[in-house]
């Protein structure tokens, strides 16, 4: 998703980015440093798995070039999303950045021209041995800024998927003595919760970063959707049937586990953080989200906990994380293209996956945690058997805003299935036919 970042650091990469005195999206240098200042402009949260693995790059970086001033800029998320265009086709631009996939965001930019094609550098530096299956997916553009096909315009280091974190002491207060392996199961699971007392899952639906309902309407498309159907969406490949399944069937069954109060009360209101805090405060048996709580689960649970993807499910949602970029502007083109390859290489790819961060290269035998190295094993697993449906919000400019607003008014009982999917028929076939516009 938009959020890996489409993740839960954002708040704190905002924060981050206060701490070191920037604004939105800052100049980044001018005048006669230019030649000797290398500028990195990033939205991960420092203290986090991917944040370290890149402070370990820059580390390595400064090494090589010890008479380079070396500057990281760490903004927010929404910030790069929000400003990206402004700020790139100005002359004062990083030298390399972080800068989020999909078609509304990434592909624009490199449609524009804003951002260096990569293809050649792919070849060079082999990264595409590194970088495989769907990992590539939405690092490809082509000239109307699709993903899916065309140049490389983005490397990404770490990868997403979503899981359902959940509550073991809470299963077994509830009489689940076993993960459910089927959505028979699953379901039986949130109906003993319920019973008990329990909220089944704790999720969020406010359209000012509620993403958890997005998040879970997505994954029960995904359960039953093929390959075929997600690259047809995602890609803009064939035309959308959204009265048929995968789209019926899991948006139908989305709307009973709202009307069953198997995803809680008042989600309109509430951010994906507050579901975060409900679940770790022990108020809800599961919380579904990305690698991105993964390293706060093992820090902050004071309870037992396990994780599973969504039971019986076809396709799992996830996708690459966010892309290193080459602004088309940027004045230290080769040394934006040596820092990227550090980034890939196995010392700083192991030292993320041994912090849970899910990097696309790491050795997975260098992961001593055990829970870690499951986490990590079973999105290999996705990548190995070309699983992942990526976030629904890649396809066409707006539609996170869209499928939020909806989202809200989903969870509210103030639309239903059926309404929410012919307005999304509309919305997505609009986008999509000017998408395809030359």
């Amino acid at each position: 998703m938009q959020k890996t970042r489409r993740q839960f650091m954002r708040g704190a990469a905002a924060i981050a980015a206060m701490a070191v005195g920037g604004t939105a999206l800052s100049g980044c240098s001018s005048g006669s440093e230019d030649d000797n200042t290398f500028n990195i402009l990033q939205y991960e949260d420092p203290t986090q798995a991917q944040g370290q693995g890149w402070k370990l790059a820059v580390d390595i970086f400064r090494k090589k070039h010890p008479d380079l001033t070396v500057r990281m800029q760490t903004t927010s998320f929404d910030a790069v999303r929000k400003n990206a265009k402004l700020m790139l086709a100005g002359n004062d631009v990083p030298d390399v950045m972080e800068f989020n996939k999909g078609n509304a965001d990434g592909g624009q930019l490199a449609a524009q021209g804003l951002l260096a094609k990569l293809t050649g550098q792919v070849k060079k530096y082999g990264w595409d041995k590194k970088v495989t299956g769907a990992m590539q997916s939405l690092a490809l553009y082509n000239s109307l800024g699709n993903a899916g096909s065309g140049d490389w315009y983005g490397i990404p280091n770490i990868g997403e998927y979503v899981t359902m974190y959940y509550n073991k002491e809470l299963f077994a207060k509830a009489g689940i003595t076993a993960e459910p392996k089927t959505m028979d199961e699953f379901v039986e699971a949130m109906k003993k919760l319920k019973a008990a007392g329990i909220t089944p899952v704790s999720s969020s639906a406010s359209t000012n970063n509620g993403w958890n309902q997005l998040w879970l309407w997505y994954s029960l498309v995904s359960a039953y959707a093929d390959r075929r159907q997600v690259n047809d969406f995602t890609f803009l490949q064939h035309p959308v049937n959204f009265s048929q399944s995968p789209w019926s069937t899991g948006t139908d069954q989305f709307q009973q586990w709202i009307d069953q109060g198997y995803l809680g009360k008042g989600l309109g209101g509430l951010n994906f953080e507050q579901a975060a805090v409900t679940f770790l405060s022990g108020k809800a048996g599961m919380y579904m989200w990305n690698n991105g709580q993964f390293v706060r689960m093992q820090n902050e649970a004071k309870f037992k906990w396990g994780f599973f993807t969504l039971p019986g499910a076809k396709m799992t949602m996830g996708s690459s994380g966010h892309l290193w970029g080459v602004p088309a502007k940027s004045r230290h083109k080769e040394l934006a293209y040596e820092f990227i390859d550090i980034t890939l290489s196995k010392q700083v790819q192991n030292r993320i996956g041994q912090l849970g961060g899910l990097p696309v290269a790491a050795d997975l035998d260098t992961i001593t945690d055990p829970v870690t190295k499951a986490y990590t094993a079973r999105f290999y697993e996705t990548i190995d058997d070309d699983s992942l449906s990526f976030y629904p919000d890649y396809p066409v400019i707006g539609f996170l805003d869209f499928l939020a607003t909806h989202m809200q008014k989903m969870s509210s009982r103030s639309e239903g299935s059926k309404e929410f999917r012919d307005k999304l028929q509309k919305f997505y076939d609009t986008g999509r036919k000017e998408a395809l516009v030359p």
